[in-house]
C-alpha cells in the first residue's frame, strides 16, 4: 500500500490510541463528577459521562441512543472512504489530514458509545456512554443587567466537557472552515482549465 494512504490512517490511529489511553486512565482512577485540576479553576479534569453526541449534547431514550450509535457508525465509514478518495485524487495534504481527524475522533467515540457498556458491564452493545474529561471554565460572571433575557443570570465559558477525540473532530472542522480557500485551489484551477478546453473545441 502506497504510503500516501498509510499517513492519514496512521495518524488517526495513534490519535485513537491517545483518546482511549486518557478514557481507561480517567475511568480506572477517577469517580464521576471528580475532578484534577491543573490550570487552578481555569482548567481541569472533570470525570463526567454521556449518552449523546460530542461536548456532553444528548438525545433522549434507548431508541435515541442507538439511532445515534448507527448513525455514527455509517457516518465514520463514509469519512473513512473520504479519507480514502482524497488520497486517491490527490486532495491538498491539509485536507486529507484533517478529514482524518475528523475520522479518528468520529472512530474514538464510537469505541466508546458501541462497546463500553459491555467492556465495563452496565449496558448491551451499542448503549455505551461516552467518558468525557476536559473542562475549561475560563471565563465566569454574571450577565449585567442590561444584557436582554439573560440579565443578572449566571454564565461560564467554556462550559462543554469534552474528550480528546472531541478535541480531534472540532480541529478537523475548524481547519478545514479556516483553509478551505487553499484545500480546493486546485479543483478550481482544474474546473477552469477544463472549461477552457472545451471552449477551444
Amino acid at each position: 500500500m502506497k504510503i500516501a494512504y498509510v499517513k492519514p490512517f496512521l495518524v488517526a490511529l495513534i490519535i485513537i490510541i491517545i483518546d482511549q489511553v486518557i478514557k481507561i486512565w480517567v475511568r480506572q482512577h477517577m469517580y464521576i463528577g471528580e475532578e484534577i485540576r491543573f490550570m487552578g479553576s481555569r482548567g481541569m479534569l472533570h470525570y463526567t459521562e454521556n449518552n449523546g453526541m460530542a461536548f456532553g449534547w444528548e438525545i433522549g431514550g434507548i431508541a435515541g441512543k442507538l439511532a445515534l450509535t448507527i448513525f455514527r457508525i455509517a457516518a465514520v465509514a463514509a469519512i473513512g472512504y473520504g479519507v480514502y478518495y482524497l488520497v486517491q485524487h490527490k486532495y491538498h495534504r491539509g485536507l486529507i489530514m484533517n478529514v482524518a481527524l475528523i475520522f479518528a475522533g468520529a472512530v474514538g467515540n464510537i469505541i466508546d458509545s458501541t462497546f463500553y457498556g459491555v467492556i465495563y458491564k452496565y449496558a448491551p452493545i451499542f448503549q455505551g456512554r461516552v467518558v468525557d474529561m476536559f473542562y475549561f471554565p475560563l471565563i465566569r460572571g454574571t450577565y449585567p443587567s442590561w444584557f436582554p433575557f439573560w440579565h443578572g443570570q449566571y454564565f461560564e465559558f467554556f462550559q462543554p466537557v469534552f474528550n480528546f477525540a472531541d478535541a480531534s473532530i472540532s480541529v478537523g472542522v475548524i481547519a478545514i472552515l479556516i483553509w478551505q480557500k487553499r484545500y480546493f485551489k486546485h479543483e478550481k484551477v482544474e474546473e477552469l482549465s477544463l472549461n477552457s478546453e472545451v471552449v477551444e473545441e
